[in-house]
């Protein structure tokens, strides 16, 4: 399995972005749904990382600057193939401690209240997130949580 910095250009990440997005639309109404698609996660704050074995997509997440010391962890996502076999862990250490090297101070993320994000909420409560208000130009909404930690 390897990371690396995405340039967002091939077919098989596009692929996978794209379940991605349908997922959370069947998921989420239009007004709760925050993932970003293809081309928004193309902007220059943002770096993107996807886990690879030989040519498949396994994984992906990013960093969004919000400021020189906030950043936004975006797009986490697990081959549903591949759930709960420690590649989401393995990513989001990875984006921690670039996040950390970069010079972020904080690292904070909005996720589903749903049941289905469950699992990445215990995620990030295992890597030292916790709950807190809304940030950056998010609203509170009750199928949001919005969770951050110190770095």
């Amino acid at each position: 399995m390897k990371i690396a910095v995405d340039d967002l250009s091939g077919p098989e990440i596009a692929a996978f972005l794209s379940a991605h997005v349908q997922q959370m639309r069947s998921i989420s109404p239009p007004e709760s749904k925050h993932a970003l698609d293809l081309d928004a996660l193309r902007e220059p704050a943002i770096t993107f990382w996807s886990v690879r074995e030989g040519g498949t997509v396994l994984g992906c997440g990013a960093l969004k600057r919000l400021d020189a010391g906030h950043a936004e962890l975006k797009s986490m996502r697990t081959s549903p193939a591949r759930k709960r076999s420690g590649i989401a862990s393995f990513l989001l250490g990875h984006i921690l401690t670039e996040a950390t090297r970069t010079g972020f101070t904080r690292l904070s993320l909005e996720t589903g209240t749903a049941e289905f994000f469950l699992p990445a909420r215990k995620l990030y409560e295992k890597f030292g997130f916790t709950t807190c208000e809304p940030f950056a130009d998010y609203l509170p909404d009750p199928l949001s949580t919005f969770m951050t930690k110190t770095l």
